[in-house]
């Protein structure tokens, strides 16, 4: 492994960078917002509750995840939908909707890990009663659909969620898996026990060099875009963004890119992180598209001021680290390194 793509905890120890130039906007913000709340973090002995609020998966596929949570000193509350099916989805929309509110209601569960992506939150969203839920937070965890609920939950309530891996991408023995692995997994661990974090990248000639400092918020490019106009819109004024993909065309992505630039959502970021964009389909034969992402990007921000790195460890890949969205961040971007440092 890279030593220079691992992620890493400050544990008390200050870090000193030169700085470049620093971007900040004091853009309006609500209240929620502007002094996001972060749930308790997790000690031995609190439950981690494991639903299927889009795509389904087995009681057996989750074993491995099972396994390594309660080797950190986690309980494990199963839901109801984990091994149902309704087609692609972890049971019918009735049957998800009422397993992850039981989840979000109860006292007794901490965090609640979800199996997998694919697609449905859309779906139940607007359906999920958030009163206890916002009287009682607890982390959320979970990527690609899972990002639905991080924008419903950062746009009107302001709690902090974790966007990492799912049941789905825990190794059957974490010991002998890849180092990488091994660290995106532990970092879940990292990020629900309060360490605070800081993540680096490789750097890449195509970034755009400064600091940049403002929540943390984002994930899964075609999920942000589709919630665009939504009660899940997010407000990315004053925050850094990090957007992810896989399996789309490239006009596809270049379509989703302008439309948070048509839509305002670019103007007004304090940084913007690329993270992985993998798994390209190829141009149908004459279609060619003829741009990369990176020239996607630069274009859409060629007039704005801030950072932005590309190749970030988030996304559909290996070195995918949990990243606490609603949290202030300090995105730092230089020739030779960039790193994310969570603030407190």
């Amino acid at each position: 492994m890279n030593r220079k793509h691992f992620l890493s905890a400050l544990l008390g120890t200050g870090m000193s960078i030169p700085v470049l130039s620093t971007f900040s906007r004091a853009a309006s913000r609500s209240p929620a917002e502007a002094y996001p709340f972060i749930p308790p973090y997790l000690k031995p002995g609190d439950t981690i509750g494991i639903t299927c609020p889009a795509g389904h998966i087995s009681a057996e596929e989750i074993q491995p995840a099972i396994r390594i949570l309660e080797s950190w000193g986690f309980k494990i509350r199963i839901g109801s939908t984990v091994g149902k099916r309704d087609f692609t989805f972890g049971g019918s929309d009735a049957e998800r909707l009422q397993d992850l509110q039981a989840m979000m209601d109860s006292t007794d569960i901490q965090a609640i890990l979800c199996g997998r992506g694919g697609y449905g939150c859309a779906r139940i969203v607007d359906q999920l009663d958030f009163s206890k839920f916002r009287a009682q937070p607890k982390w959320v965890i979970g990527f690609s659909d899972i990002t639905v609920l991080h924008c419903h939950i950062n746009r009107h309530y302001g709690i902090a969620t974790l966007h990492s891996k799912m049941c789905n991408s825990f190794p059957d023995d974490l010991q002998s898996a890849d180092p990488e692995v091994q660290q995106t997994i532990l970092s879940i661990r990292q990020a629900l026990t309060g360490v605070p974090m800081q993540y680096t990248a490789l750097p890449d000639t195509r970034n755009r060099y400064g600091e940049g400092r403002g929540l943390l918020i984002g994930g899964n490019l075609s999920m942000i875009q589709s919630v665009s106009g939504t009660d899940s819109a997010i407000d990315t004024n004053g925050k850094i963004l990090f957007l992810e993909d896989a399996g789309e065309y490239l006009y596809s992505l270049d379509r989703m890119l302008g439309n948070l630039q048509r839509s305002h959502k670019l103007d007004n970021l304090t940084a913007l992180i690329i993270g992985g964009f993998n798994r390209i389909k190829p141009d149908d034969p004459g279609e060619d598209f003829g741009r990369t992402v990176y020239d996607m990007v630069l274009e859409r921000v060629k007039d704005l001021p801030y950072p932005v790195c590309f190749n970030f460890p988030v996304g559909h890949q290996r070195n995918n680290y949990a990243l606490k969205c609603g949290v202030m961040h300090r995105l730092y971007v230089a020739n030779d390194k960039v790193t994310l440092t969570e603030e407190r």
